[in-house]
């Protein structure tokens, strides 16, 4: 410890004054403590302690104040400043009222009156917490550690011993980066001896330009369709598929060989089949198939234009309960009854675009079973025009108990509730002006309203004139 040089010439004489406002600037903590270890004065530099209930500790001994295991440390600290020992920083923990031990990180020297001690401490308590930020941090990388531990070896076991031959490709170069045990065995070759080679190596030309074109495709959209391959010597022939996924800043595309067997065919869709298909693709409807979860399986132009998309691919493999008017409320209701009776007919609801357009429409949907799992085909119609040549919801108030009816399904309760009651009020106020002749005053007295608050309702209705009028 480096000790000044010359104290008496540089600092003079000192008084107590002087002496303890160096002390109680110099430390968060200062304490005088006796020849038996008893506080009898103390300071604090600043407020963060006092308010705990430090400042009570003077006529206490030391050892007192602080937690079982930091009385030997408390003790340790008073014999050595006894013994004239050079000082030591030593942490001690203080009991505080909110719970959590004040850790105080203290050294003390002799005060040589009476065999005084003054113990000098530094607040710990934002190192503290930095140090537990720092141990839950360090806790947290190593649970993420394990946990993308443990998803690494998942993959690989899926990965080593899926039925399909899968491939990973370099989405740039299209270079093979991993391959599978069954991806070699139908290929011809090793699994390591295909990492590295370009693909589609070893396919005829005309399946070589389908794949590329297949990649392309995932690439420009990350979804496209599958197409057939076969290899350069026509032994075997597969359904190729693909998607694309990214990793550490790099994109890699993901393929699939499921090997067609011998004999094997594609189903030949009959002419008039394919008539219907052609029609229902370029009907002017919206026309939408989807999986069990609601995921779209395709969808016609006319949906497209509907929910403002470019494309096919970015529709596929969305929710349509994305673009359905309650989020969460029409998918659920359409596939319970889907699941229930098969079919449903003329569900009136709304369809948002992506750029914020909505349209009333109805729909029709069913539910059929293709290769044993089940699909749901939706038929949306617009029908926003014909829905607004009858009042709505809103600022034209329905004028019967049939058009409120009619808003069944398409508003919220609550909004059904609060028309009816509007509807309720209007035509109460239009029979008592009946009665009365059009005579504001008797009508107000009838309806058990004051004349403005009558003056206001007809005002909000359009009932009569919008200004008041003098009384017959």
């Amino acid at each position: 410890m480096k000790q000044f040089k010359a104290p008496k010439d540089s600092l003079g004489d000192l008084d107590a004054e002087v002496a303890a406002r160096v002390i109680a600037a110099a430390a968060d903590v200062a304490l005088v403590v006796d020849a038996d270890g008893v506080i009898r004065d103390l300071a604090f530099g600043t407020e963060e302690l006092a308010p705990e209930g430090h400042d009570r500790w003077a006529g206490r001994p030391w050892v007192e104040t602080v937690t079982v295991e930091s009385r030997p440390k408390v003790e340790a600290l008073l014999r050595d400043a006894a013994a004239g020992a050079p000082p030591r920083w030593r942490h001690v923990n203080h009991p505080s009222p909110r719970g959590a031990d004040t850790p105080v990180l203290y050294s003390a020297v002799e005060a040589g009156i009476a065999g005084h001690v003054i113990a000098l401490g530094r607040n710990l308590r934002s190192v503290a917490a930095l140090q537990q930020r720092l141990v839950d941090a360090q806790q947290s990388m190593e649970r993420d550690f394990w946990r993308l531990r443990n998803v690494e070896t998942r993959y690989r076991l899926l990965f080593q011993m899926a039925s399909e031959a899968v491939l990973i490709l370099d989405a740039t170069t299209q270079n093979v980066v991993e391959a599978n045990p069954v991806s070699g065995e139908l290929l011809g070759s090793a699994a390591e001896g295909l990492v590295g080679r370009s693909f589609p190596e070893g396919f005829d030309d005309e399946s070589a330009e389908a794949i590329q074109a297949l990649l392309a495709g995932v690439r420009a959209a990350a979804r496209a369709d599958e197409c057939r391959a076969r290899l350069a010597d026509g032994t075997r022939e597969f359904l190729v598929s693909a998607s694309l996924f990214r990793q550490d800043n790099a994109a890699f595309l993901l393929v699939r060989l499921t090997p067609v067997k011998t004999g094997a065919h594609l189903a030949v869709v009959p002419r008039a089949k394919s008539n219907l298909l052609r029609v229902v693709e370029r009907a002017p409807d919206a026309h939408v198939v989807t999986d069990p979860d609601g995921r779209i399986l395709s969808a016609n132009p006319a949906f497209l234009d509907l929910v403002q998309l470019a494309t096919e691919e970015q529709a596929r493999g969305e929710s349509l309960d994305r673009w359905l008017g309650r989020p969460g409320v029409d998918l659920k209701v359409l596939t319970a009854n889907l699941q229930q009776h098969g079919s449903i007919r003329l569900f009136a609801t709304t369809l948002r675009g992506e750029y914020g357009v909505s349209a009333e429409v109805e729909i029709s949907a069913v539910s059929v079973l293709n290769g044993g799992t089940a699909c749901y085909g939706f038929a949306i119609r617009n029908v926003g025009q014909r829905i607004a040549a009858t009042p709505r919801a809103g600022r034209d108030l329905p004028r019967s108990v049939e058009q409120l009816s009619e808003l069944v399904g398409r508003v919220a309760l609550k909004d059904l509730v609060r028309e009816a009651t509007d509807l309720i009020e209007r035509l109460c106020i239009e029979a008592a002006l009946e009665l009365t002749g059009d005579n504001r005053a008797s009508a107000a007295e009838m309806l058990g309203l004051s004349r403005q608050s009558l003056y206001v309702k007809l005002h909000r209705y359009g009932l009569g004139e919008l200004e008041p009028q003098e009384d017959k």
